[in-house]
């Protein structure tokens, strides 16, 4: 007998939305003295995995990682503030995206935009098979705008894989092994 899937009730853009704040020290530094990328890219997967386990409700794994852009170094003494939220979703997976913004912590100019990035969640059970999450509801014009572009970047991603498998599968059969 197969499970038929119970579709979840919706929830809206808001209901998961977060922001993380961090101070960055020399502990966070690169060999340049600026803050290290990996270390923003874990406040980046910290900050999005929040996002994925509030909207599903539950554990979630980050499946991808793609277009993380650094625009600008990160400094010492800099307060980062990473913002994420889910922009799509599928039967069990979720895209979300972040905002990180770095402004010196003792001063009052305006946060700038330093770094952008997109995940793949996967919502997962205790035995770490996938499970069903909740539609994402957009709010806003620009939560839309957010939904209508993940879409987009999912159409990519799953054509990259399918032509990625097909190459080496055609590879394999010209007698490749690589």
């Amino acid at each position: 007998m197969t499970d038929i899937p119970v579709e979840l009730p919706g929830k809206p853009t808001s209901a998961s939305r977060t922001t993380l704040s961090h101070i960055m020290t020399a502990n966070d530094t690169n060999l340049l003295g600026t803050v290290h990328g990996g270390v923003i890219m874990k406040l980046v997967d910290d900050a999005a995995g929040a996002v994925a386990g509030r909207h599903s409700e539950g554990p979630a794994v980050t499946a991808s990682m793609d277009e993380m852009a650094f625009l600008a170094p990160v400094r010492v003494g800099d307060l980062v503030h990473v913002k994420a939220q889910c922009n799509w979703t599928g039967r069990s997976s979720m895209e979300i995206g972040v905002r990180v913004l770095a402004e010196r912590w003792n001063e009052s100019t305006p946060a700038t935009q330093v770094g952008s990035a997109y995940l793949v969640f996967a919502a997962v059970d205790a035995d770490g098979k996938p499970r069903t999450v909740p539609p994402v509801l957009p709010e806003t014009e620009r939560d839309e705008r957010r939904y209508q572009e993940a879409q987009i970047r999912r159409t990519h991603r799953l054509a990259r894989r399918q032509a990625i498998t097909a190459l080496r599968e055609e590879r394999a059969a010209q007698g490749f092994d690589d």
